[in-house]
């Protein structure tokens, strides 16, 4: 008979012949001991399984988590699912059907069945996540996770602070951990080193995991580090840092309760250094006999952690070789069955490829007017330039909810000692001037000067429902951080299958015309995010569609890049009242600034007001569109317009190559056609860095001449 998968995915024996489950060995109960053995079987069987359909054709990549199977089930062990978060990586098969995840489970995303619960077919098998047991969904960029994980656990003591306030949507436990796992190859990765900072910065209950099979693929560890990882992080303090031989399930459990108590206890993160082995290649599209020497991978077989359990279990009478062969034939049959169920199992249909990439807020036709924004009244509601609205905005959203944090390099006001007697700084620009003074410093707070660390843990406070507001303090910055917005932030719904969401508004100061801001504060790549499926990208003109936007941002539950132009920040041409409760701008509609009908001119950001008074120089009539919204941006709204002048000239600071007026261009002259009697004509700045020096500034970036001469031209074809 085989083996059953019970309440919580355990895996229990249904087989006739007698096993010891009584007594202690070892210091271990040896019922314990038989059940993660058992335990251990499947998850080899898996991956067997999971090679065996790979080569049929019926799975389609594979990855091993052989080796590391004592070392996960201690673990296990001391972990609570629903209770703690975690963060596996893809050798932790052993933890996660610990955890509950069931065998045909596992084997459903192997096959890349519909019915997946980790991510509907869409992700590689080994990608973890599951609701049920707090198994955050997994990415694949090596390192990544340390940062959300670190997100995670500050949520988790925020949420347990504030309790009091009733944060909907969050829930954290008093003593939980968060568990994050990664291998030896990734503590290269600086986004690791990244999170030990904040981790033992703020004492957070983080349990490190760090599994060294001796190599990153093919890489030997003695190439990737100058020491090992255990000797190289001594130097944090407040970092607890025990090493193991993580193939000795009997050494695993006797060393890992104790790590794991104290860091419930809140003495601080710890970090284990664990040696395990890698019977198997690092996966499918590797051979790891190319580059590792025989002799090597014989002593990787004769100290697999299975093996090495097995002749302890014999020499301690905890089971007979009959038995062990018994439990064996047990595992490989439950996998089988659990195999011809995943096999027999829907594949996803192909029109719901795009399901789950955004949800967007909706926003009724009626609160999103500049009558609804009580443009035309309100006297009591101040009048208010871009950057005042944004700090005014902010200040009511954390107002009305406790989940609204924001966080960044210079954004709080001053040291929490020193507040009451110094005047604040509240960020470069002003724009949370006053939110820590008012809030207090778990609301808004500073971060390390990295911006992987920001945005990484407002994905990993997102993840606990928490509505984070990270700030990248330059736009010309943000590129460390990209593995953080696009390859987590962006992908957590549709890798999840809708399982998971980001709701997080990562603000940005972006763009030039400021005379000395040069090549490292004048950028505007604008396209490049609006590239990224699963993003959201604004960008105001004006105070009253910033207020709506950020209002809408803060509704969603998707991750929004707001990007705030800093030559628009104080002008008053961006000037209005500050709008009325419940005023807001939906994603992905424009707005026209100023109508017309000899042309469109379709724009958005700084180069609006030059576009009208490009018009304005120029004595045309021309319709001005603000789109606002960068991605989704408004097609019915450029096609209407487009409809009635008959000409379009796009305009923007974006680079002219490949920036984001190329998109509206080649759109246009792919849909609106039959309505042109000219070519779409396109201005955007050089394609060049932008320069210190002034005049090289205005000769880089799209001026009010160069838009009247180039509508001009248009409307002269």
């Amino acid at each position: 008979m085989p083996s059953a998968v019970g309440a919580g995915g355990a895996v229990t024996s249904t087989s006739s012949r007698a096993v010891r489950t009584k007594g202690r060995f070892r210091g271990v109960a040896v019922a314990e001991i038989i059940a993660d053995y058992r335990m251990a079987l499947v998850s080899r069987a898996l991956d067997d399984r999971e090679i065996t359909l790979q080569k049929q054709s019926r799975g389609f990549f594979h990855i091993s988590g052989a080796g590391h199977e004592a070392l996960c089930l201690a673990i296990a062990r001391s972990v609570q699912p629903s209770r703690d978060w975690f963060f596996p990586y893809y050798r932790d098969r052993a933890l996660v059907l610990a955890l509950g995840v069931t065998p045909t489970e596992l084997l459903l995303q192997a096959v890349g069945a519909s019915t997946d619960p980790a991510s509907g077919g869409r992700q590689m098998p080994s990608h973890f996540g599951d609701r049920r047991f707090n198994i955050v969904t997994q990415s694949s960029p090596t390192g990544s996770q340390c940062l959300p994980a670190v997100g995670c656990a500050e949520a988790g003591r925020y949420i347990l602070g504030h309790a009091e306030e009733g944060l909907e949507g969050c829930s954290a436990q008093p003593g939980e951990l968060t568990y994050v796992s990664l291998g030896e190859g990734a503590t290269s990765q600086g986004e690791f080193w990244e999170s030990l900072n904040t981790a033992c910065s703020l004492r957070l209950p983080v349990l490190y995991l760090v599994a060294d099979n001796g190599y990153a693929i093919s890489v030997p560890s003695w190439q990737q580090s100058p020491a090992p990882i255990s000797d190289l992080v001594k130097g944090f303090p407040g970092l607890a840092v025990h090493r193991l031989d993580g193939r000795d399930y009997f050494e695993a459990r006797k060393k890992i309760p104790g790590i794991v108590a104290a860091v419930r206890a809140g003495e601080g993160p710890a970090l284990v250094h664990a040696s395990v082995t890698r019977p198997y290649s690092h996966s499918s599209a590797d051979t790891q006999s190319k580059y590792r020497p025989r002799a090597e991978l014989e002593d990787e077989a004769w100290n697999d952690p299975i093996a090495v359990l097995e002749r302890a279990m014999l020499e301690g009478g905890v089971a007979s070789p009959e038995d062990l062969a018994a439990m064996r034939e047990e595992a490989r049959r439950l996998v089988a069955e659990a195999a011809k169920e995943a096999l027999a199992a829907p594949r996803p249909d192909p029109s719901t490829v795009r399901d789950h990439l955004l949800e967007l807020p909706v926003v009724a036709a009626e609160q999103s007017t500049d009558a609804a924004a009580g443009a035309d009244g309100g006297a009591d509601r101040p009048v208010v330039a871009l950057g005042e609205a944004i700090r005014l905005a902010l200040h009511e959203a954390m107002e009305t909810d406790p989940r609204v944090r924001v966080f960044g390099e210079d954004v709080a006001d001053a040291p929490p000692e020193l507040i009451d007697e110094l005047e604040g700084k509240g960020g470069v620009f002003g724009t949370t001037f006053g939110l820590q003074r008012r809030f207090g410093h778990d609301r808004c707070y500073n971060t390390p000067l990295a911006e992987a660390n920001i945005v990484g843990r407002a994905v990993g406070q997102a993840a606990r429902g928490l509505r984070p507001v990270p700030e990248v303090q330059f736009f010309d910055y943000i590129w460390t951080a990209m593995q953080q917005i696009k390859s987590e932030a962006a992908t957590v719904r549709w890798r999840s299958a809708g399982q998971w969401s980001c709701p997080m508004v990562l603000r940005v100061p972006i763009g030039g015309y400021l005379a000395g801001g040069a090549i490292w504060h004048s950028q505007s790549g604008v396209s490049i995010f609006a590239h990224v499926p699963g993003l959201v990208v604004v960008m105001p003109s004006r105070a009253v569609d910033a207020v709506g936007l950020l209002r809408s941002a803060l509704a969603g539950e998707d991750p929004v890049l707001f990007l705030e132009h800093k030559h628009l920040l104080r002008q008053r041409y961006t000037e209005g009242r500050f709008p009325a409760p419940g005023f807001m701008v939906p994603f992905g509609k424009g707005r026209v600034v100023r109508p017309g009908a000899e042309l469109t001119i379709v724009t958005y950001g700084a180069t609006v007001e030059r576009s009208v008074k490009a018009v304005q120089q120029a004595g045309i009539d021309a319709e001005v569109v603000d789109l606002r919204s960068i991605a989704p941006w408004d097609r019915d709204l450029v096609g209407e317009s487009v409809s009635r002048t008959g000409r379009l000239l796009v305009v923007t600071e974006d680079n002219l190559t490949c920036g984001f007026g190329a998109e509206v261009a080649a759109w246009a002259s792919e849909h609106c056609f039959g309505d042109l009697d000219a070519p779409v004509s396109r201005v955007g700045a050089a394609d060049t860095h932008v320069a210190y020096e002034p005049t090289l500034e205005r000769a880089t970036l799209p001026q009010v001449d160069d838009i009247a001469a180039a509508a001009g031209s248009l409307l002269a074809f």
